[in-house]
């Protein structure tokens, strides 16, 4: 019997009609074929005479058909609107939720002699809420996408992963924090001409106390979430970041607040307490780098993974400095703030996961998938029925229902009734949907940007929209609570005293 060949007659294991050692042909099971055996010519075509091994393999002939046939590589389901709408729902309001404790927490502290003798701890609020915002949803991000490519089957490989992005967001956490503590110390001092060395270490050691322990509770936290998903089936882009958000707020304002207060009682006696815990956080500094450095999962992101964090802290801590203009007017703005913000950053960091997952799973890093492009119209982005425009629809639909749940939480909870002025419901929706409008669209825009310019938009796109998120929200509440209060709209009165 003549040996058939493929290309440079590389041996390829046993013919399927092999000899047994007798000399007559063996025997072939319950093998079935799709079509004789006897059809199956020796000679290769000509365009695979020099072809390797795996473009025979994904490119043959079935006698019969109308040419060569590929072997179709697994590609994800997509997803409907109701298979989305379904995993996306329990989490955003448990999230809402939280935000909504995180709220009425944050108007009830901004009373304690801690934050009116120190004002530099107001601006820091949405500094570290956006901090530890961008920390877990780029975690939250990074380890979706392995999920999704395959990457969690091995178990060793999983608590790699899982280890290795732990130690790079506490090392991200204490440099960052003790950065947007000093942000907010320079703009206090530009701003009043003033400056209090206290003051200062105080806010130095309660940011950094704030963003290491948040981090690391939250992260384990969303690290568990992303392992269940992936065993139950579920689509971690879907829940992962809303889960972790829905106690990110109200654990960072807690420490944030108890850490100030206990730092702040002692400082006058103690005073080298705020200078020893900076010390000790700095020293491990290089602990953390080490470890992170040392594994494959991280390495990388050490070196690039910074500057979508900062400049988000800066941009942050901008928005927390608007914020502590518009409260020192408003004080019932409190409320609402962690609220508006932590809504739309986290159906953004949804839009912003699934994305990147789609691009990972689609084309290389560097270059688009076929018929697509960076700057498309806002049409498209709301309407085509692309996976990207149906995940947009979803969220957005969720805006209206969400914040008229959260809000009337929030007037229940705190006042006691729910009496909600027509016209403040109407604005603050209106501020909520353009908010979330606007970033689901810059979501896209900025996603397709960074993975054109070969940079991983899971480590730098959720950065960025979460701290346009902060910026936009707080300024488009303190416009709505502007007007309205102008207006003698009984609501803004009624949680501004």
């Amino acid at each position: 019997m003549k040996k058939a060949h493929l290309g440079k007659e590389e041996k390829c294991g046993k013919n399927p009609m092999h000899k047994d050692e007798g000399g007559e042909m063996g025997p072939q099971g319950d093998k079935d074929f799709p079509f004789p055996l006897s059809d199956v010519t020796a000679e290769p075509s000509a365009e695979l005479e020099d072809a390797s091994l795996p473009d025979v393999v994904n490119k043959f002939t079935i006698p019969g058909s109308n040419g060569p046939q590929s072997i179709a590589h697994p590609q994800p389901a997509q997803e409907t609107h109701c298979s989305i709408g379904s995993q996306v729902v329990v989490p955003f309001f448990i999230a809402g939720m939280g935000m909504v404790c995180a709220g009425i927490f944050f108007d009830h502290v901004q009373k304690w002699k801690v934050f009116i003798n120190v004002p530099e701890i107001i601006i820091l609020v949405p500094a570290l809420l956006g901090l530890k915002g961008n920390l877990e949803m780029t975690l939250a991000s990074r380890l979706s996408t392995e999920a999704n490519l395959g990457h969690m089957e091995d178990t060793k490989e999983q608590w790699s992963m899982i280890v290795g992005n732990l130690t790079l967001v506490q090392c991200q956490a204490i440099v960052v924090g003790l950065m947007s503590a000093v942000v907010a110390v320079i703009m206090v001092a530009i701003s009043r001409q003033e400056f209090d060395l206290s003051h200062t270490l105080l806010l130095c050691s309660c940011s950094v106390i704030t963003s290491s322990i948040a981090s690391l509770i939250l992260g384990l936290i969303t690290a568990t979430v992303i392992v269940l998903s992936h065993w139950f089936h579920i689509n971690p882009d879907n829940v992962a970041t809303p889960i972790a958000a829905s106690l990110g707020d109200i654990t960072s304002l807690a420490l944030l607040s108890w850490v100030a207060t206990l730092l702040y009682e002692v400082i006058d006696k103690v005073y080298w307490i705020s200078p020893i815990i900076i010390g000790i956080y700095i020293l491990v500094i290089p602990f953390w780098v080490w470890v992170a450095k040392k594994n494959k999962y991280t390495n990388s992101v050490l070196y690039n993974g910074w500057t979508p964090v900062v400049l988000a802290m800066l941009i942050s801590t901008f928005g927390g400095f608007i914020l502590d203009i518009l409260m020192s007017n408003y004080t019932g703005l409190a409320a609402f703030q962690p609220v508006i913000n932590g809504v739309g950053g986290n159906l953004v960091s949804v839009q912003a996961s699934r994305l990147s997952t789609a691009l990972h799973q689609s084309s290389e890093l560097g270059t688009l998938p076929p018929d697509s492009r960076i700057c498309i119209s806002p049409v498209d982005v709301y309407c085509s029925n692309q996976p990207y425009a149906v995940t947009t629809r979803v969220l957005m639909i969720m805006v209206i229902p969400g914040h008229l749940t959260f809000v009337y939480a929030i007037s229940l909870i705190q006042k006691g009734d729910a009496s909600l002025t027509p016209l403040f419901v109407c604005f603050y929706l209106l501020a909520a949907f353009v908010q979330v409008a606007i970033l689901l669209y810059v979501a896209y825009v900025l996603t397709y940007f960074f993975w054109l310019q070969k940079v991983d938009p899971d480590n730098s796109t959720i950065p960025y929209l979460t701290a346009l998120g902060d910026l936009l929200g707080i300024v488009l509440l303190g416009i709505t609570f502007i007007f309205l209060y102008s207006i003698g709209d009984p609501t803004t009165t009624k949680f501004s005293t």
